[in-house]
């Protein structure tokens, strides 16, 4: 079969509303006649399948080699004479669109939003029952709007996946863990900057020396002349020092969350009970970061919050979007990343039953795997939860168990835990939903983090080098024995969600994309006049990590 029969493959089953496990895939394309093969296992299926599986290729192959006959129609091609595949199928080999690139705060709904209306065309719908009531379509793959690229010579790795790794039982002990994991972690990416020493024995060294420290922030407060005193902890102990309110550096006070690891180093003060600091660092990424690009034209896109059975889910924003995929425009977008709360969930918070459409939460999953088989069945999709989801809260959060995963069983989706890291092509992509960015906002200053502009949030915790430092505020931690919530190695892409809000630009040469939701505005949204950003589909370009909006609301 040739190079893109695989792909054909997958399209065809989408097109007869199927899915279908990779290996199944690989299977079919490997046998003398694929085209008569995927024939033969769909009439042996049985009735209630909706996903194809290697065991039901096996079990046809086994017990009766698929007779090739004297005349077979190509599913996937044209007719043929001999059974054999008949070639390619003509593919529109346009670029995929990209009006605006990432840059540092840009208006993400201006010129790089584009209003996507519904395909037309030749396609083939299906419809089957959702756990909502109602019929969901699956579309056909347009003629011309295959994906690029053989599904199986794709490169799709997953790193920093917790699920089934948890060990923390909650005492004390546990905390005490995780926290000097983090500090052994980030503090090695600064002991080279400052000249360190454990606070016991900076508290022995005679007052006028200089001294540096590492630590994690336990305290912060300011004095009554106005300037700030931060107490760094250490595995030893506490240490004071003082930032002077007309240093140059003093406006970084503003950006000290607790429990994050920064270094100080200054002067000891004469009785040596203090420090007055001269210079602070954080661990951030390098300026000189490099990020990694694909080496072909491939694209990603990047959506979060679902939130399938609420009331104010986007049904026909999402049809649009998964209707685009359909179409020649995108076919370059070969991965869909999904950063949590597929569903809207069950008493996540008070009353919200008055705002549910699917008020059992399997039914909730049932009615958003409906929606993934909309998606092209030649798209490889990553998941990871979020707060909505049903999983622990505390951070990280591992991911579904399996009956959840049985449930989104379409395209064989990637369930993996929040955060994790995806390398697509190379690329590297932080995943990570983003119960954070609250407390980030609500605790920095406007103009460095804000609703209105999520991506300057999402700077910041690049700056810490951690997805959620401060420990014991809205967003919940999880005492594990390393510390799964620290950035080890810089991303090439940070994507986030939760928030609601539209926005992208890149700090230090990493993409921070925050991708909305598709969800309208809720009765809490307009208590705290909160505007959401739906119905919006980032697309990155991994060969050259431009984004370009896609708007189906």
């Amino acid at each position: 079969m040739p190079l893109e029969g695989p792909a054909r493959i997958v399209s065809e089953l989408t097109s007869r509303g199927y899915n279908a496990e990779r290996e199944a895939v690989t299977r079919i394309a490997a046998t003398e006649n694929p085209a008569t093969t995927l024939e033969a296992v769909l009439e042996d299926l049985p009735d209630d399948a909706l996903v194809v599986r290697s065991e039901h290729v096996d079990s046809l192959l086994e017990r009766a080699p698929v007779s090739d006959g004297a005349r077979t129609t190509d599913p996937i091609g044209s007719p043929t004479d001999d059974g054999s595949d008949s070639g390619e199928s003509p593919i529109d080999d346009g670029s995929g669109s990209s009006e605006s690139s990432a840059g540092d705060g840009p208006d993400p709904t201006e010129p790089s939003t584009r209003d996507t209306s519904p395909s037309t065309g030749d396609e083939r719908p299906t419809s089957r029952p959702t756990a909502a009531g109602g019929p969901v379509e699956t579309r056909g793959v347009q003629e011309g709007s295959g994906r690029s690229a053989d599904p199986l010579e794709r490169s799709l790795e997953i790193a920093g996946d917790m699920t089934g790794e948890s060990t923390g039982t909650g005492e004390y002990g546990d905390f005490v863990s995780v926290f000097r994991d983090r500090l052994e972690r980030l503090g090695s990416k600064l002991r080279g900057r400052v000249n360190h020493r454990p606070a016991t024995a900076i508290q022995s060294m005679p007052g006028g020396s200089e001294a540096g420290m590492v630590g994690l922030v336990n305290d912060v407060r300011s004095t009554a002349s106005g300037h700030w005193l931060i107490e760094l902890e250490d595995a030893t102990g506490t240490f004071p020092w003082l930032v002077m309110k007309d240093r140059e550096y003093a406006d970084l006070v503003d950006e000290l969350l607790y429990d994050e690891v920064v270094a100080m180093e200054g002067t000891l003060a004469d009785d040596s009970g203090i420090a007055f600091v001269d210079s602070m660092y954080f661990p951030d990424v390098p300026r000189t970061h490099e990020p990694t690009t694909a080496d072909r034209h491939v694209q990603a896109a990047l959506i979060s919050d679902v939130h399938v059975g609420s009331q104010e889910f986007m049904s026909e924003a999402w049809n649009r979007f998964a209707d685009w995929l359909h179409t020649p425009e995108a076919q370059h977008v070969e991965y869909l990343l999904i950063a949590g709360d597929m569903v809207e969930g069950v008493g996540v918070y008070p009353n919200q039953d008055e705002e549910l459409d699917v008020v059992d939460i399997y039914e909730q999953y049932e009615a958003f795997n409906e929606r993934l088989k909309q998606v092209p069945g030649d798209i490889e999709i990553v998941m990871i939860p979020g707060n909505h989801d049903a999983v622990r809260l505390a951070e990280p959060q591992p991911g579904f168990d399996e009956e959840l995963r049985g449930i989104m069983s379409a395209h064989d989706a990637r369930i993996v835990s929040n955060p994790s890291t995806v390398t697509l092509e190379g690329v590297s992509v932080l995943m990570y939903h983003g119960v954070s960015l609250d407390e980030v906002i609500a605790e920095l200053p406007e103009e460095k983090a804000s609703y209105d502009d999520p991506h300057r949030a999402m700077y910041q915790l690049l700056k810490k080098r951690h997805v959620a430092p401060q420990f014991g505020g809205h967003t919940r931690l999880a005492p594990e024995e390393k510390d799964y919530l620290i950035m080890e190695e810089v991303p090439d892409i940070f994507h986030t969600g939760h928030v609601h809000k539209l926005g992208f630009g890149k700090y230090h040469n990493v993409l921070a994309i925050n991708s909305g939701c598709w969800q309208s505005q809720t009765d809490f949204q307009k208590s705290v006049n909160i505007q959401p950003d739906a119905g919006f589909a980032p697309i990155v370009d991994l060969d050259t990590l431009d984004v370009t909006v896609q708007k189906f609301s």
